[in-house]
């Protein structure tokens, strides 16, 4: 047996896949630290364009430059500090230069990342759905925490999202590509009506264009029957958390709350477990 094959053994895959998913969720870490910061370097870009003048200087910043530091102190992250999980729980979570506590939420997302992994590679074994299971949830988690974190919904990652989806479903990893397509539009376009029924009737925008293209993107994976299930995990998670942030005084009832982490976490719940929810509990669409 060679070596390809011996990592496509059920038994070896997902053990893989979760170290492979571990080094993921540490990237996903600098997408959701760097990508709002980067969109904010472009806009203030775009509108020193708008206004006739040159844009401030500024040093290269992108997902690999500058080396991750320290945000108290300036230390340049070392290579065996940056290892996924390990080296959070060596330096007992905080800075090997200032003592400065680091989030716990960093390890958190890359175990995040490799169970998405571990999981998707044992579901579906080495196959493209494998692949695409853990490319769409390490994408809706990364949007998921930075909605959370800003209220973004980059198209940087919306807009690829929606593509990918389409590409995978071309061989029908997960739905026929008709099915797909449907689910893109449907899913941009149930929003929107959304979005401007509540606009039209309160004057007020309920929510963002950015929620519009996640949906869309869900879509593009799952297929159109997929929506109505997402839609109302999306609205069930929303309410029952909202609420119960607003009763802890975590969230105030005038404060914005973003819909994006909400739809992503029914996004990959119809992922992993739509099917099975459908039949159990709802009645039969297309």
């Amino acid at each position: 047996m060679d070596f390809a094959g011996w990592i496509a053994l059920p038994e070896v895959l997902p053990w893989v896949a979760l170290a492979f998913g571990l080094c993921v969720g540490s990237f996903l870490n600098v997408v959701v630290h760097r990508v709002p910061r980067m969109m904010e370097r472009e806009w203030r870009a775009q509108c020193a364009e708008i206004e006739g003048r040159e844009p401030a200087p500024a040093p290269r910043y992108n997902l690999v430059v500058p080396r991750s530091a320290c945000p108290s102190c300036g230390r340049m992250v070392r290579a065996h500090e940056n290892v996924p999980v390990a080296s959070w729980l060596f330096l007992r979570g905080r800075c090997a230069g200032c003592k400065a506590p680091i989030s716990v939420r960093y390890p958190v997302v890359e175990v995040a990342g490799g169970a998405i992994a571990a999981y998707a590679a044992a579901r579906y074994g080495a196959s493209l759905a494998a692949l695409g299971a853990m490319v769409f949830s390490w994408t809706l988690l990364a949007l998921a925490l930075i909605d959370y974190d800003t209220q973004y919904l980059p198209d940087d990652l919306t807009l690829p999202l929606v593509w990918g989806g389409l590409a995978f479903n071309v061989g029908g990893a997960f739905v026929p590509l008709s099915s797909a397509v449907i689910g893109a539009m449907a899913g941009y376009l149930s929003l929107w009506l959304v979005y401007w029924g509540f606009k039209l009737a309160t004057g007020k925008e309920g929510m963002g264009y950015g929620d519009f293209k996640l949906l869309a993107a869900i879509g593009a994976w799952l297929g159109w029957a997929m929506l109505p299930l997402v839609i109302l995990l999306s609205s069930m998670v929303g309410a029952i958390l909202g609420v119960a942030m607003i009763l802890a005084k975590r969230h105030g009832r005038d404060k914005p709350m973003p819909f994006g982490p909400y739809l992503a976490a029914a996004g990959a719940i119809a992922l992993f477990w739509g099917p099975e929810i459908a039949r159990r509990w709802l009645p039969p669409i297309g």
